[in-house]
């Protein structure tokens, strides 16, 4: 399944809509020129279990590596993905 990443004004999005139904999204607020803020991440019924919300946050971080950005994850689900998995700390604010 692709990830898409969506950018409007101050707010963007990454998800999975493969036909006219979003599947699984995470969204964000951009916080000054460098960080962005996590708020809300949700997958729907037949996507869970999967590992899909998990991938959505790994997207972010690629993104906020290769855009030298930093993450406050205030999503409840993304600041767990955070305390797990130790090499994508590097992007946390």
């Amino acid at each position: 399944m692709k990830i898409v990443h969506e950018v409007e004004g101050q707010k963007g999005k990454f998800f999975i809509k493969p036909e006219y139904e979003t599947l699984a999204e995470m969204t964000y607020s951009k916080a000054g020129t460098r960080m962005i803020i996590i708020d809300h991440t949700e997958v729907s019924e037949e996507l869970k279990g999967q590992g899909i919300g998990k991938k959505l946050v790994y997207e972010a971080v690629e993104w906020a590596r290769k855009n030298n950005m930093k993450i406050i994850p205030l999503c409840p689900f993304a600041k767990s993905v955070f305390q797990k998995e130790k090499e994508i700390r590097d992007v946390l604010s």
